[in-house]
């Protein structure tokens, strides 16, 4: 039983680090859509122009 509680102990700690040291940055609102979505650039598609073959 003690065990269950060290571990919950340190499981919360490591938790509550996490979150000071995200700070502002960590954005729990879920998935987004829309304007507000944030893609990233898909690395099969290289950027037109960078080096495609001719």
């Amino acid at each position: 039983m003690w065990k269950l509680v060290v571990g919950f102990i340190v499981f919360a700690a490591v938790a509550m680090y996490v979150i000071m040291k995200g700070g502002d940055s960590i954005d729990m609102s879920g998935e987004k859509h829309g304007t507000e979505a944030i893609h990233a650039p898909d690395p099969a598609h290289p950027a037109s122009g960078a080096s495609a073959p001719k």
